[in-house]
This record gives C-alpha cells, structure tokens and sequence, in this order.
C-alpha cells in the first residue's frame, strides 16, 4: 500500500467542510464551491477531486478509478472501498461517458452513479447557462475542460429523468455540482 501521501490534515474536520460544500453545491447547482484538501495529492488526482474521495467513499462504496497506480493504492489506503468498472457508485475516470454509468431504475433512482470529473477551471457569471430545480431563474458557469461533447451527452443522459447520473466537477481546490435535474445550454 501507497501510505505516502497523507489523507485529510484534521479527518473529522476536513471530511465534514467538503460534505458541507458538496452539499452546498448540490442544492445550488453551478455554484462553485471551495474545498480543503489533503496536504499532499497522489499524482493523477486533483486536490478537489482527492477531497472528494475522501469525503464520499467508504468501504461499502463501489468506485470506478482511472488515475493511476499511485491514485489507486491512496484510495484504497483511506477509503478501503472496492474497485469496479461496471455498476460503481461513483466514477473518476476520464474516458466514462455519462451513457455508460449506472443511471438507477425508475423505482431506484437513487441508485444512479455520480461522476467526479476533473477539469481545468470552473468560474461563475459567463459560459454554460443552467436551469432547473434549485436555481432561480438561470445560472451561467464556464467550465474549461470539459470533455467534448458534455452538453450533448448532459442532455441525452438528463432525458432518463429520473434515472441519472449526477456530476461533481473538480478544479483545483474548487468543486460545482450539477444534479440529472439540471438543463444545460451552450453559451
């Protein structure tokens, strides 16, 4: 095992503020979020996107991971959560698609996969325009990095409604959540 790099610096602490802003970022979607992460990062793993981990997968939580080796042995170290490719909880890999992941069932769709995707930047006010369920009228976020194609799949994925797939996107110490609810549009 990988020990090397350190998990969150006050666990109960850190853990709680990241539940905190991903919960804040689910409930206003777009909105961006800042997280506190571990001291040290594996290579192949945003400081947003370790916190992440940290904070959402456990034992019990199946996670699909394509970050590396080193990511790997970090995740398994502190999370002690199983590995899956298929029907995994959540998904940090860059080559998913959102038609892949597990989208739940109608009278499940709870059960739907959420995707922590790393990008490059998330900043508010200009770029995508989002709508729906707990955004007052509309809100716009620029994401750089996306994968190509995003919005096309966003909007084919959000036609499962309810089933879905949620998305936490990752930048840096930076979080913004977009729940299967949420339309988006290309600015």
């Amino acid at each position: 095992m990988d020990t090397r790099f350190p998990g969150f610096a006050a666990p109960v602490l850190d853990a709680q503020a990241s539940f905190r802003a991903v919960l804040e970022a689910m409930s206003r979607p777009g909105r961006v979020e800042t997280v506190t992460p571990p001291p040290e990062v594996p290579p192949g793993l945003s400081p947003a996107a370790a916190a992440m981990l940290l904070t959402l997968v456990d034992a019990v939580t199946p996670l699909r991971l394509a970050a590396g080796a080193e990511a790997e042995a970090w995740v398994r170290f502190h999370c002690g959560c199983p590995m899956r490719r298929d029907g995994a909880a959540f998904v940090l890999d860059p080559t998913a698609t959102l038609m892949e992941l597990d989208a739940g069932t109608d009278e499940e769709p709870e059960h739907g996969a959420t995707l922590i995707l790393e990008v490059a930047a998330l900043e508010e006010g200009s770029g995508w325009r989002l709508t729906g369920p707990g955004i007052r009228d509309a809100h716009r976020l620029h994401v750089r990095g996306a994968p190509a194609g995003f919005v096309a799949d966003w909007a084919r994925s959000r036609a499962r409604f309810p089933r879905g797939v949620d998305a936490i996107l990752c930048a840096d110490t930076r979080i913004a959540a977009l729940p299967r609810t949420v339309r988006i549009e290309e600015a």
